[in-house]
């Protein structure tokens, strides 16, 4: 499969995807415990499931299932795993995905086209600002991914704005990969070291972790921030470790461009009933082309929007939305219905306030209550500020939780996490409520 696909038409697309699930349900009914089980269970054969509509027949599979049966996802022996992940953890604990050599092969056509579609090409020099260890699976992926485009790689990790630097200037580094809000850290040393980064080599950034855009693909306040103070072309990608597959903007940032080769997409209500086009849902995916450990109708907790209207970049796969929102983190706050993003974008569009984690903990009355954890050197009057900043945007007041400088990072930054947190949802468990 080439990346002709992109161009094709829709009945092209659906007849492709329609054969390789076809293709899928044999390959799972031969070898994945779980399936062939639920499949039983059912009354349902192969020769139920022949085309991507008939998927409505089969029930969801949740991050539960994977969790509290993640060995009988297994499709192949053990002597054919080359690879071993797991994920983040950000919707419990980190569930264990393997993966063989056809899989690694598929991650690098994915992360090849991903890096493709935001214009990386073999003359580029793409440098890696995130970890490749801790059982990251994105990490690898762009390594794969950089080597099978022909590109050249930079593999300096997270972190260390130094150490950053000089490799941009050793390697004339033309595209990060990169969590937006350390691009601000990027500024933020140069400018106090006297470097001119608008004059670096550094064309673009591949942006991964946090949204840059709100729902209409304006620059949100993070995004904003960085364009007005360095001049490169931001480039949104979304992805998880269960589906191994890539949403990346192109030029025209009008959303991340859909693989259909490489994943089936569905958005869902809260029933897991398909949504209106257009509307607001949960993503759902099933995987095609993994051997090691494929999904069926996996819901991701991720709440997106499709659009289906060819883009100006003449690809005519759907694209989607932002995310803009964990499903499970919704919250409930005093009469009004909250995303962590939507809090998050309005505590970075307040100046000066530097670090912050979100919580929501279940109150005194079964309710959600929203804590904002802070430094405790912020004075009284911006503290008053702040809550006058958040009941204009978001309508509600969380309470703020003063924190020392060092509580604040370890609650920032968890000693087995591989990324910073910003939101931490503690309903159901004793209360941290300091307030």
């Amino acid at each position: 499969m080439t990346q002709d696909i992109e161009r094709s038409t829709q009945e092209e697309i659906t007849k492709m995807q329609n054969e390789k699930l076809t293709a899928l349900i044999s390959f799972v009914l031969k070898n994945s415990p779980y399936y062939k089980r639920l499949f039983d269970k059912l009354g349902l054969s192969a020769s139920d499931i022949h085309t991507v509509e008939d998927l409505k027949k089969l029930p969801i599979t949740t991050k539960d299932d994977l969790q509290a049966y993640n060995d009988d996802f297994l499709c192949v022996p053990k002597s054919e795993i080359v690879d071993y992940v797991t994920t983040s953890g950000t919707l419990g604990k980190p569930v264990t995905f393997a993966l063989t050599e056809k899989d690694l092969q598929r991650l690098a056509y994915n992360e090849a086209t991903s890096f493709a579609t935001a214009g990386v090409t073999k003359n580029d020099v793409v440098q890696l600002t995130t970890t490749l260890d801790r059982r990251f699976m994105a990490g690898l992926a762009y390594f794969l991914g950089t080597r099978k485009l022909g590109a050249a790689m930079v593999r300096v990790g997270s972190g260390i704005p130094e150490l950053q630097w000089d490799s941009i200037h050793r390697f004339q580094s033309t595209y990060l990969v990169v969590v937006p809000s350390f691009l601000l850290k990027l500024i933020s040393y140069a400018e106090a070291n006297g470097i001119d980064y608008n004059s670096s080599s550094v064309k673009a950034a591949i942006c991964i972790g946090e949204p840059l855009r709100d729902q209409d693909f304006k620059l949100n306040t993070l995004g904003s921030k960085i364009k007005e103070k360095w001049d490169i072309e931001l480039y949104s990608t979304y992805a998880s470790t269960e589906m191994s597959t890539a949403f990346t903007e192109c030029s025209a940032h009008q959303g991340g461009h859909h693989r259909p080769e490489l994943i089936i997409t569905e958005i869902l209500d809260d029933e897991g009933i398909p949504v209106i086009e257009g509307e607001v849902g949960e993503l759902a995916i099933t995987t095609l082309g993994i051997e090691a450990m494929p999904l069926i109708r996996y819901t991701t907790g991720d709440m997106v929007q499709a659009h289906t209207e060819p883009c100006t970049c003449g690809r005519t796969t759907m694209r989607l939305s932002p995310v803009l929102g964990r499903k499970k983190h919704m919250i409930k706050y005093k009469g009004t219905t909250l995303y962590p993003q939507s809090v998050i974008e309005v505590l970075t569009s307040f100046e000066g306030l530097g670090m912050y984690v979100i919580e929501v903990i279940t109150g005194d009355l079964g309710t959600d209550k929203l804590l904002i954890h802070i430094s405790d050197t912020l004075s009284a009057l911006r503290q008053k500020e702040l809550k006058e900043h958040l009941r204009a945007n978001l309508r509600v007041v969380p309470d703020l939780v003063l924190n020392s400088k060092e509580a604040l990072k370890a609650k920032k930054f968890p000693e087995m996490s591989r990324k910073p947190i910003s939101f931490i949802d503690s309903r159901g468990l004793v209360s941290t409520d300091k307030s």
